[in-house]
């Protein structure tokens, strides 16, 4: 089990705790992070991309000229795929990219990338993030204390108090919030450090083992 420091909003050692070995001490598997990373992505797009077929396309109800004798190829219609002005073959269509992920295959593409940050020295543990006002100096001043200048991603308990944390750190561009419970494999991955509570360690140890 990997044993980690638990820091205040000071940047001081006030404890310790262990993590457990199949949630943040296990061998990273790096397509099921792909595959997690890849399904959050093709979630977001749109899909909404649309060509009109010679079917859709105005004009071209007439025979442009007669079937022989002209010494030209025979057309039907100046909307054929061939014309200018004429439908698009084999264009996009609206579609989604969705794709479904088997459960077990998200929630160890979730482990890996925790036991990823975890080797890599990228994941700190905090005993609490409870602000007793709404101040994103004060939430700067933690950033500074820790030396996070990079994407910090932040992990709390949905039990915990961190309504004014999270409302203090709304407007710094390189931090977010998260809950345990809507953590996922992206956030994770493109965060340089990830700061989670004591409370969410205990928490994700629970949902994710």
């Amino acid at each position: 089990m990997p044993k980690m420091d638990i820091y205040n909003l000071e940047a001081k050692v006030v404890g310790s705790m262990e993590l457990a070995d199949a949630v943040f001490n296990i061998e990273p598997n790096k397509q099921a992070i792909f595959d997690a990373v890849l399904l959050q992505q093709a979630s977001l797009r749109q899909g909404t991309h649309k060509t009109k077929t010679r079917a859709e396309v105005s004009g071209g109800g007439k025979k442009p000229f007669r079937q022989k004798g002209t010494g030209r190829a025979r057309q039907g219609s100046t909307r054929a795929t061939q014309w200018r002005g004429g439908g698009i073959a084999f264009g996009p269509t609206p579609r989604s990219y969705g794709f479904k992920l088997n459960r077990k295959v998200r929630r160890l593409a979730l482990r890996s990338a925790l036991s990823s940050k975890v080797a890599s020295n990228s994941l700190t543990v905090l005993e609490g993030i409870k602000f007793e006002e709404i101040k994103t100096k004060k939430f700067v001043e933690v950033m500074k204390a820790f030396n996070f200048e990079k994407k910090t991603l932040f992990v709390v308990d949905i039990a915990e108090e961190f309504d004014n944390a999270f409302l203090s750190m709304r407007n710094i561009p390189n931090a977010m919030m998260l809950t345990v419970e809507s953590l996922n494999v992206y956030d994770i991955v493109n965060a340089d450090q990830v700061v989670i509570t004591k409370a969410a360690a205990e928490k994700a140890q629970e949902v994710f083992a």
